[in-house]
């Protein structure tokens, strides 16, 4: 019994009938007239009393299925008292249809009479109150309304059921009244709309007889008219809404929280035109339903959700619009996920003098964003346990080690490798991807967790050291297989044109590809270096994956990945020279020639002091070119000599080589040009003796500059033409650019303004794929400042592109195990 019906009928809403109806159920149960309604529920609820207020609610039914106006009334005046009190509601969404209570309608609105008591509605209408702060999912409200409308094209039977699926917490409920709602008002039910929640998730979840009693006594069924089995009832079920059917009266039948088909079968009707819709943490594929896939909010549909929320229990607030950009990022600290952005709201609503600034500040610096996302009774990790806890053994265990996985998304291989497998667990997968809680990823043998749900899971092992063990040693899997496989395609990325090729991966295009999918993931497994279990392997797999990244131009990653390489060698007495090269080559990429030319010192005697000539080499080399980015020329040229001495001693002739293209690039820049063309021949000719093209490409652009400023530009023309085509042998892009970029120089010295234009802008598309768009920009305008027809025109002409610059050179990574490495 209800105090808030006792109130509504007290205070004249049913009429005189109601007030006397008040004072009858007073007298029925041994109390004054004049009590208070809170005192006369309670009395109503003594197990003394049961079978006095039964007959009393069966007097009360009949007063106001004669009185619809007079129940609408009652109804209204309940809601309006005391929100929520018209229906018993599960986490303020769902209908509870379990322990005996009933709700039915009278008149669109829902109240509770009591424990077996009804009355025949004539449209019945169970929906939950829609939610107010409702935004976005238009793509999955067209979906539902096409699902939802009666009349489809006449070649296309539309199924009978729409099944809305999604990750708990992720709005599916209040997806489905919506939808339910705009379906009634278009009139597609003019039977009514039933609302049953299964609790599917729940540790006793609705049983089908149970679900069938109360859709049953909600169309009207008495319940000793309500057969005893669920093969019965369900037959009966059939049969009224066939009933219906033939005065069409179309049902829709909302099935919520469904956790199998199991529990949603015995609800479907016989045939059109009824509908079912249904909500569910797992897809439904096996009902032949129209089956929505809700994903997170578009990052401006949750930042909309947070100002409405706020601005519903404040219409003044501003603060979501005043902090733009801290809304942003607290409804990504959320992770878009509506359950979670509106626990957000509830913290800043009861909080006015709380900035959203602040707010953000305290997810962001937590240990544990899932236990500040906890308001009242909802709670997001709350949420998730109840689908974590129905995983079986090994759904649960994988799920705990996808939370491990390094990157935002994670391969078929990496899964492999976390579970310690040959072979990834396909059907684990395809189970988890189910119930929402492993999405696909970027391509098929990709897959990804939600922030929130990575956190969960990765949460569970913190408490309990077996769980940590088998987190670390999963790690480790990884580690070692990211080695290997960067290993190999470190190889490819080194490989010299004319020796042989490596042993693994079959050709260059697929060792590249594979650390283009693998980027993010190799990068953040580096960071685990600061973990002092992981700190060698992840040492060693930051070296296999320097010179791709300076290749591919992913220069904040470089330097990110070195510095903690070095940093936590250093840390651990581990530092070497290649580390500190690596560390010096990222901080020459990134501009800062200062650090770099310390850090390369610092490899120079390193190297030297181990007696290690050709690592000293090349310490000279990176010293040099970081001296000249410093513009301290005299200094770099020493240091670029002495590289060339040393290699020369040592016979590496392709170093050799390079350390005179170093050496005539710093000539250049003195204006010996004569002397500059010199060393650029000198290290062609070694180059091409030894069959490394790509390295003789790079020295014909550079012997062309020479070329073209002591005025041979006719020779400078044709050589950059013969760069050319060996830079696109090896999709050299950026070199590529450049060798472009001083055609069309050589162009326009020679007044070829037209072959100028045009060399500009190929060079612009090389730079955009070589990931430089400073340099694409430049070149673009530089097309730009001459017309289509190729004569100058009277922009102003950007500076001219700087020749190349002195080459860093890398060391490659030693072998696991070698000395002075950070193998074991």
């Amino acid at each position: 019994m209800r105090a808030a019906l006792l109130a509504a009928l007290a205070d004249g809403a049913g009429g005189d009938a109601g007030r006397r109806a008040v004072e009858e159920l007073a007298a029925s149960v041994g109390r004054d007239a004049w009590v208070s309604v809170e005192e006369l529920a309670e009395a109503a609820g003594e197990p003394a009393w049961r079978d006095a207020v039964r007959q009393w609610g069966d007097r009360l039914a009949e007063l106001l299925a004669e009185d619809p106006s007079a129940a609408a009334a009652v109804a209204r005046a309940m809601e309006r008292n005391a929100p929520g009190s018209t229906a018993a509601w599960y986490e303020g969404d769902h209908l509870d249809f379990r322990g005996g209570v009933f709700l039915r309608e009278v008149v669109g609105v829902q109240i509770v009479i009591q424990q077996g008591v009804s009355a025949v509605p004539e449209t019945p209408f169970h929906l939950p109150p829609r939610r107010i702060g409702f935004c976005g999912r238009k793509a999955e409200l067209a979906a539902l309304e096409e699902a939802l409308t009666p009349v489809g094209p006449r070649s296309v039977r539309l199924p009978l059921v729409a099944a809305v699926s999604g990750l708990g917490g992720i709005g599916k409920t209040a997806l489905a009244v919506e939808a339910a709602y705009r379906a009634y008002d278009s009139g597609f039910f003019p039977g009514g709309v039933l609302f049953v929640d299964l609790h599917g998730y729940d540790p006793a979840p609705l049983s089908a007889d149970q679900a069938l009693h109360s859709v049953l006594r909600a169309l009207g069924i008495g319940p000793e008219d309500i057969p005893a089995t669920a093969d019965e009832r369900s037959a009966l079920y059939r049969s009224v809404l066939a009933e219906r059917a033939r005065s069409r009266k179309a049902v829709l039948i909302v099935a919520d929280n469904a956790s199998a088909p199991g529990q949603v079968r015995p609800l479907l009707p016989g045939d059109a035109p009824h509908r079912v819709l249904v909500t569910s943490r797992n897809r439904l594929p096996h009902m032949e339903a129209r089956l929505i896939a809700m994903g997170e909010l578009s990052p401006l549909e949750a930042y909309e959700l947070l100002e409405l929320a706020l601005r519903l229990a404040h219409p003044n607030d501003t603060r979501i619009a005043d902090e733009a950009d801290a809304a942003e990022r607290l409804a990504s600290l959320c992770g878009h996920l509506p359950l979670a952005v509106q626990i957000a709201a509830a913290m800043l609503t009861v909080n006015q003098g709380r900035s959203v600034a602040e707010l953000v500040y305290e997810l962001a610096d937590s240990h544990d964003r899932l236990e500040h996302l906890t308001y009242g009774d909802r709670s997001v990790r709350a949420v998730f346990d109840l689908s974590y806890r129905r995983l079986p053994g090994e759904q649960a265990r994988l799920l705990r080690l996808l939370a491990l996985a390094p990157g935002p998304e994670v391969s078929d291989e990496v899964v492999a490798a976390l579970v310690g497998a040959e072979q990834p667990p396909t059907q684990e997968l395809d189970a988890l991807r189910d119930t929402h809680l492993v999405e696909r990823g970027s391509g098929r043998t990709r897959w990804r967790l939600h922030d929130l749900v990575r956190e969960f899971a990765a949460g569970m092992a913190v408490r309990d050291p077996v769980l940590r063990e088998e987190g670390d040693a999963a790690r480790e899997r990884v580690l070692d297989f990211y080695c290997q496989r960067a290993d190999a395609a470190d190889d490819w990325v080194r490989a010299v044109p004319g020796n042989p090729d490596p042993e693994r991966f079959a050709t260059r295009e697929q060792a590249f590809a594979w650390l283009d999918g693998e980027h993010a993931g190799l990068v953040a497994a580096v960071g685990w270096a600061r973990e002092g279990r992981f700190t060698r392997q992840a040492v060693r797999l930051a070296q296999y994956l320097g010179q791709y990244l300076a290749q591919r131009r992913h220069f904040d990653d470089e330097i990110a990945v070195a510095e903690t390489a070095w940093e936590t060698a250093d840390l651990h007495g581990e530092g070497t020279g290649n580390l500190a090269t690596f560390f010096g080559c990222a901080l020459l990429e990134v501009g800062r020639a200062e650090e770099a030319i310390q850090m390369h010192t610092r490899a120079r005697d390193l190297f030297h002091t181990r007696g290690d000539f050709h690592g000293e080499a090349v310490a000279w080399t990176n010293l040099g070119a970081a001296l000249g980015e410093a513009d301290r020329r005299v200094a770099a040229l020493h240091a670029h000599t002495r590289a060339a001495e040393l290699f020369s001693a040592l016979g590496d002739l392709r170093s050799e080589a390079a350390a005179y293209t170093n050496i005539g690039v710093t000539v250049q820049e003195f204006g010996h040009h004569e002397a500059a063309i010199k060393a650029h021949t000198l290290a062609r000719v070694i180059f091409q003796a030894i069959g490394d093209r790509r390295s003789e490409a790079g020295a014909l652009t550079n012997l062309s500059i020479g070329l073209r400023e002591v005025g041979r530009v006719d020779e400078a023309i044709e050589l950059c033409r013969k760069s050319l085509e060996m830079r696109r042998e090896s999709d050299d892009f950026y070199g590529e650019a450049r060798t472009l970029s001083n055609l069309a120089l050589a162009h326009e010295a020679a007044h070829h303004h037209t072959e100028a234009r045009s060399a500009y802008l190929q060079s612009a598309d090389a730079y955009t794929r070589a990931n430089a768009p400073t340099e694409a920009a430049e070149a673009r305008a530089r097309a730009e400042a001459i017309s289509a027809d190729g004569s100058p025109t009277d922009k102003p002409t950007p500076a001219s592109p700087p020749a190349h610059k002195p080459a860093s050179a890398q060391p490659s990574p030693p072998p696991p195990g070698a000395p002075g490495t950070a193998e074991p």
